[in-house]
């Protein structure tokens, strides 16, 4: 075997472009292969990491405008959802697992001591954090006993909690929300490149603040059960705005009048899109591989024509066509192995270097934790090693079918091969 070795090191310092050239065709398909599948999970991980915490299964209503006349009423009518819609919700349609809702209220001061900032509130029932993947750096967030009692308790965001306390301990303090003094009782991950904080307050107390003439509710949130197919998802939705149709007086079909955000739709869309660009980007790689493999046989089809004179000496020396066979195919195995390894490595560094910079900077975040498009870009390594051992299969089929033929040449044939 020693023997066998050293012959192969001689081989390839005598033919330093050709071993180049042959490492170069497989260390770069497998390079790219990495660099390609990295690149697709790593764009599939940041967008799943966007729906982490949500509730795959939710439902999202939001009022909006007619876009018909019916009963008399012109088009283009606000429809607003109230309280009782929510009541509806609950106790009319079986489906439905949860519900939640939430109002936007005014931009407005919040202070604790001589410090101040901007904030919106956003009232919001116990249901919203879970729903909605709300992530919780310190104390709790709003219960039913504030919504039952109308509790004037707010849970902040991190950068006000910077902003006002310092990084102290915010909870239990006291801070003025416009001209009402609320009770600091969590506080949640949020967004430090926003130029305004947002903050968590119970519902019922944000009706009765700032909309005790007409509460409204801007969002409710619904997740459903015992809906398996799309066929049952659209009759459910038909029933949903049919119904809300009867109790705020407009067209049944009017989907204007409320818009309906089903995410479980959203995630199936972005499941079909990322099956897409998995197919290309596996075809891409795929393509990659083949002009790796073409290089690597037209490469040992030079090396065997190259050395046919070699062999005849080798024969005439008395050597057997298997040694032959069995030089040229080590040869092959050892440097694809080698540089399809080198290329392996190289392509993970990279990917490993990217999810490093990504981690370093500044992650854009709210309340529901960091929102990004490209995540964790690393692959199966047992994928890549796949296409490290075809690459080495494609090296020996390549090698052995022309030494094959050089092997069984008779001597003199063999020595006279290049003349």
């Amino acid at each position: 075997m020693r023997e066998l070795l050293l012959e192969i090191w001689t081989s390839v310092r005598r033919n330093r472009l050709r071993t180049a050239l042959t490492g170069f065709s497989v260390a770069w398909g497998i390079f790219m292969l990495v660099i390609l599948l990295g690149s697709g999970n790593g764009l599939k991980h940041g967008v799943l990491h966007n729906f982490d915490g949500y509730a795959i299964n939710a439902i999202d209503l939001y009022g909006g405008r007619t876009s018909k006349p019916w009963n008399g009423y012109r088009k283009g009518r606000t429809i607003e959802m109230r309280n009782a819609d929510l009541e509806i919700l609950r106790r009319e349609f079986p489906e439905i697992r949860q519900v939640a809702a939430s109002s936007w209220f005014n931009s407005t001061t919040v202070s604790y001591g001589r410090d101040f900032t901007k904030a919106w509130l956003r009232g919001s029932l116990p249901e919203v954090a879970q729903m909605e993947g709300v992530r919780l750096a310190s104390g709790r967030f709003i219960n039913d006993t504030d919504i039952r009692k109308r509790r004037k308790t707010i849970v902040i965001d991190a950068p006000m909690q910077r902003t006002l306390f310092k990084g102290a301990d915010p909870l239990g303090r006291k801070i003025r929300v416009g001209s009402t003094i609320f009770t600091v009782v969590g506080v949640v991950e949020g967004d430090a490149q926003r130029n305004s904080s947002s903050c968590y307050i119970p519902l019922t107390t944000g009706q009765l603040i700032f909309e005790a003439d007409n509460p409204v509710v801007h969002n409710a949130i619904l997740t459903v059960d015992g809906i398996d197919t799309d066929e049952e998802m659209a009759a459910f939705e038909k029933r949903l705005l049919r119904r809300l149709a009867a109790e705020h007086d407009f067209a049944p079909d009017d989907e204007s009048a409320i818009w309906i955000d089903n995410t479980l739709e959203r995630f199936k869309s972005i499941m079909v899109v990322f099956g897409g660009i998995n197919f290309f980007v596996w075809m891409i790689g795929m393509g990659t591989l083949l002009a790796g493999i073409v290089g690597v046989s037209n490469i040992m089809l030079v090396t065997v024509s190259e050395r046919t004179a070699e062999f005849g000496i080798r024969k005439a020396l008395g050597a057997r066509p298997s040694s032959i066979i069995r030089l040229i195919l080590t040869e092959s195995v050892l440097i694809t192995a080698a540089f399809g390894y080198v290329g392996l490595v190289l392509g993970v560094a990279v990917m490993e270097g990217v999810d490093r910079l990504l981690g370093e900077a500044p992650a854009a975040s709210s309340g529901h934790g960091p929102s990004t498009i490209f995540l964790d870009p690393t692959i199966d390594l047992g994928i890549a090693a796949s296409a490290t051992v075809v690459l080495v299969v494609a090296g020996l089929v390549a090698g052995y079918v022309p030494a094959r033929r050089a092997a069984q040449l008779k001597t003199i044939d063999a020595l006279r091969y290049n003349k």
